[in-house]
């Protein structure tokens, strides 16, 4: 098993923990070895708010995923996201002595690495520093310098950042089900590989991956990620308004707005109406299905407003060819690909992950629900090729993970890494080590 290529991606979400089991066949596609899920109670906008509970769901999550794969999983690519995630661009600057040798790899990592002396407010953490193009001697617009020649090299890098808090938690949550974070990734760029073409990639693609807590926004273009924003409403904000407005429990919105919700409600007769079963001794509650789809658009309406401020935001709106993805469990409202295409005028469709996916349990897995752990597979699969290197480690591990093992994802070529790691050695009190070193040993 140590010698096979084996990633399990972990999706911790606001209505759901999911682990997809996965590796890439001869055909460069992904063979789907397990999945499990669990229900997420600990989790708001995208944030761990209870550890506790968090925790449970990991673990039920990963229980699941060995239990179908028949694999040991020890070793997780874990997805971050949130209000508090921000991108900012920013530029380095390089100076080579000699002109007679060329451009290299290392040149370019020194450049990355000076992303990590910006200033940041107190309590931000770099997660990701992306390259966006390179200038070498006044020469704009180079992808990839290797190898030419020049004195003075400049780099454009797209930088995320977050809540060092936020992601220790997400840390916390992992390690204390037994597991090691290989990477953290950014939700969105894990999305953006599992749904996007290379030709959208190109051409100019939004990416909006609607989730329960938290709607993601990736903005490519000429292969390269301009724009990344978080906003902070998603399908658990459309249920809450259903609950309030129709007077209805919180399971029965949630199947109210998969079975009958609409983002268009000219789309609905004023005449349907659904009968919700009352509560002991209440009469049925009757629904108008046309009352529904207005509760819903009003919602959706400002989610989309939110995505058009940030498309102006890149200003990259009339370089968007590709026009709009849309990925996630709240993609697949009825209806919501034409609302997004009237509000913004681009051409809209629903992202599935399945185009990558060659065999096993893709029937399962195929929703854009699950966009994000496909895609979590994805960038760990390609972190294995790239290193030559098992993220599944061996079946006996002597002692529980501790925070100096902690890596954060690369993002293009080696040396761009995060250093979340030495925050979470200096945040991590000696006592927390301690306890999950003795629990481990139970």
């Amino acid at each position: 098993m140590s010698k096979e290529k084996i990633v399990v991606g972990l999706d911790i979400g606001t209505t759901k923990v999911c682990a997809i089991v996965g590796r890439k066949n001869e055909f460069g596609k992904i063979d789907i070895l397990g999945m499990g899920q669990a229900l997420s109670t600990g989790v708001n906008h995208g944030m761990v708010t209870n550890i506790p509970k968090t925790e449970d769901a990991v673990s039920q999550a990963i229980a699941e995923a060995k239990a179908r794969s028949g694999i040991d999983i020890k070793v997780v690519q874990v997805g971050i996201a949130g209000q508090h995630i921000k991108s900012t661009p920013n530029r380095s600057l390089l100076v080579r002595n000699n002109i007679d040798t060329e451009i290299t790899q290392s040149d370019l990592n020194r450049l990355a690495d000076d992303m990590y002396k910006v200033a940041l407010a107190p309590g931000e953490q770099i997660i990701h520093v992306l390259p966006q193009d390179y200038t070498v001697d006044g020469e704009a617009g180079i992808s990839d310098p290797v190898g030419m020649a020049g004195l003075r090299l400049e780099g454009n890098f797209h930088v995320i950042t977050g809540h060092i808090t936020a992601a220790k938690n997400i840390y916390k949550c992992v390690t204390r089900a037994g597991l090691h974070v290989e990477n953290l990734i950014l939700e969105p760029l894990a999305s953006a590989d599992a749904v996007l073409t290379a030709e959208e990639l190109e051409a100019g693609v939004v990416l909006v991956d609607i989730g329960g807590g938290t709607t993601d926004v990736a903005i490519f273009h000429e292969n390269v990620i301009r724009h990344t924003a978080i906003i902070p409403f998603g399908g658990n904000v459309i249920n809450d308004d259903i609950q309030e407005g129709c007077m209805v429990m919180k399971n029965q919105a949630e199947l109210l707005k998969i079975k009958f919700g609409s983002a268009i409600p000219e789309e609905n007769k004023e005449n349907e109406i659904v009968c919700v079963p009352g509560l002991r001794g209440k009469e049925p509650k009757e629904i108008s299905v046309k009352n529904l789809s207005r509760i819903i658009n009003a919602r959706m309406e400002e989610i989309i407003s939110s995505v058009v401020y940030e498309i102006k935001a890149s200003g990259l709106e009339k370089k968007l060819i590709a026009g709009i993805v849309l990925t996630g469990g709240g993609s697949q409202l009825k209806h919501l690909p034409q609302l997004v295409e009237f509000h913004t005028g681009l051409d809209v469709r629903v992202g599935y992950p399945d185009e990558h996916l060659a065999k096993g349990m893709v029937e399962e897995v195929k929703s854009p629900a699950y966009a994000t752990g496909i895609g979590l597979v994805m960038k760990g699969l390609n972190a294995v090729n790239s290193q030559s290197n098992p993220t599944i480690v061996p079946d006996k591990v002597d002692e529980a993970p501790v925070a100096e093992e902690v890596k954060v994802a690369r993002s293009k070529g080696p040396g761009l890494v995060s250093k979340l790691a030495e925050s979470f050695r200096n945040l991590m009190k000696d006592e927390e080590l301690e306890d999950y070193k003795r629990e481990n040993n139970k």
